[in-house]
């Protein structure tokens, strides 16, 4: 009988545990919008609701399941429609050079045009991601900041391995460098100079560097004959 006593009390606690954790309210906790249609309400998480407008988040750290996820989003709305723009916004401290990579791929195979913004920061692979925006719509709101820099990793185990991906990180680094030439119109002395150590910019040095084409402080005309944001090109 006490073992029993003790297997009850020790669940009974557990249980109260678990419901007083889940009853906290989480700082992560995505919010779900309402929707009123001809055939009443429909609930959404605020992604998804966004997602219908054709508006993508990337925000926080890029890493694989990150970049799976937008890439099934970004093939996703071209299969909606190959001409509508892609709206990406982005406030992230970059990450994972390859999972980054796979994302600007499928910005670039796809044919809808792509406007990236920058909401907050956009630094490492981020900030490639925003120079990748189509031409024209590359946007960065007034207090965000942009960084660039070159690729770090670390490698352990015997010599002939640390070499192996020593050689394989400089051809990222080289690759990389060749991107940003390719999006910022600079030339690759100048490219290389600034990724050597971390590069902070503002929204206007950001333009000045080529990484975005304009700093909005307010949201973009709305034409109602066509029903979306209409993205003035410079």
């Amino acid at each position: 009988m006490a073992l029993l006593r003790k297997v009850f009390q020790s669940c009974l606690t557990g249980s109260l545990n678990r419901h007083l954790s889940h009853s906290q309210p989480s700082m992560f906790m995505v919010p779900i919008v309402i929707e009123q249609t001809g055939r009443g309400e429909r609930a959404y998480d605020i992604y998804s609701r966004l997602l219908k407008e054709r508006i993508i988040c990337v925000m926080g750290p890029i890493q694989d399941e990150m970049s799976s996820l937008v890439v099934a989003q970004l093939l996703f709305l071209q299969s909606e429609s190959s001409k509508k723009p892609i709206h990406m916004y982005i406030n992230s401290p970059g990450g994972s050079v390859t999972a980054g990579l796979g994302i600007y791929d499928t910005m670039q195979y796809i044919l809808p045009p792509v406007a990236t913004w920058c909401v907050g920061q956009a630094c490492s692979m981020a900030s490639l991601l925003l120079a990748a925006g189509s031409p024209g719509m590359r946007y960065a709101l007034p207090n965000s900041r942009i960084m660039v820099h070159q690729p770090s990793g670390g490698a352990s185990g015997q010599a002939t391995d640390i070499q192996i991906q020593a050689e394989e990180i400089i051809k990222l680094k080289k690759q990389i460098n060749n991107l940003y030439v390719k999006h910022t119109g600079l030339s690759l002395e100048r490219v290389e100079l600034s990724m050597e150590r971390d590069k902070f910019m503002s929204p206007s040095e950001a333009r000045e560097f080529g990484i975005i084409d304009k700093m909005l402080e307010h949201p973009p005309k709305y034409d109602k004959s066509k029903g979306e944001k209409e993205i003035e090109k410079e």
